[in-house]
């Protein structure tokens, strides 16, 4: 499963900013992220004229705009979706899920707090604040980061969520593109390989297996 985490606080702490900070870092460590911003006013992703949006008020329920580059995806929805729901319905393919706000959501929270402007923290434990970013020191034993260290926050993020990941995840890869696995298929999939391959001279204790199948094109 995707992990999420939500990157929250009061308005004008930073949080677009700390994610423009997170992402080229993680991504140079080989990570794929999706974000999520939630807006609780709305929005509008296509300008009034074009196709896009001329599809959708004639009616449209899903608009998609697809490029070689690019897939964008405008959907009705008749509730605010829960960000597992997002990450089930509308998410594949990525290492992790940063979002922006959902500050009541039940995700583990990194909440950005700035000295001059706030005073006191919106989250607590109880809320799933595991780290906290800031420019004043807090006498309490989650993890604070400065406004600064980028680098420091993704090893935190790295190490808590992105590492054991990675350990014990099971991937499938057809001509280069990820394949989707559900929990069930994974399961399957790794009770059947490490048994095949236990029983093979050298495969046993396996700690990771790799398996790679060449075909010609026809």
């Amino acid at each position: 499963m995707i992990p999420i985490i939500s990157i929250v606080g009061k308005s004008d702490s930073g949080k677009t900013t700390l994610i423009e900070k997170l992402l080229p870092e993680l991504t140079r460590r080989g990570y794929r992220v999706a974000t999520v911003k939630h807006d609780v006013h709305g929005f509008e992703v296509d300008r009034e004229g074009k196709d896009s949006w001329r599809h959708k008020q004639a009616g449209a329920h899903t608009v998609v705009i697809s490029s070689p580059n690019k897939v964008a995806l405008i959907r009705d929805v008749e509730r605010d979706l829960s960000l597992e729901e997002i990450r089930e319905k509308l998410i594949q393919d990525v290492d992790l899920i940063i979002s922006e706000g959902y500050k009541k959501d039940t995700q583990p929270k990194i909440e950005v707090f700035r000295k001059g402007k706030h005073k006191e923290l919106l989250c607590t434990k109880e809320d799933h604040l595991i780290a906290i970013v800031s420019d004043k020191k807090f006498n309490i034993r989650t993890p604070c980061f400065s406004l600064d260290d980028a680098k420091g926050l993704a090893s935190f993020i790295e190490k808590k969520f992105l590492t054991l990941k990675r350990e014990g995840d099971v991937c499938l890869k057809v001509d280069g593109d990820g394949i989707p696995l559900s929990p069930f298929v994974k399961s399957i999939l790794t009770k059947t390989i490490k048994g095949m391959v236990s029983s093979l001279k050298g495969g046993d204790p396996a700690r990771c297996i790799e398996i790679r199948i060449d075909g010609e094109e026809k």
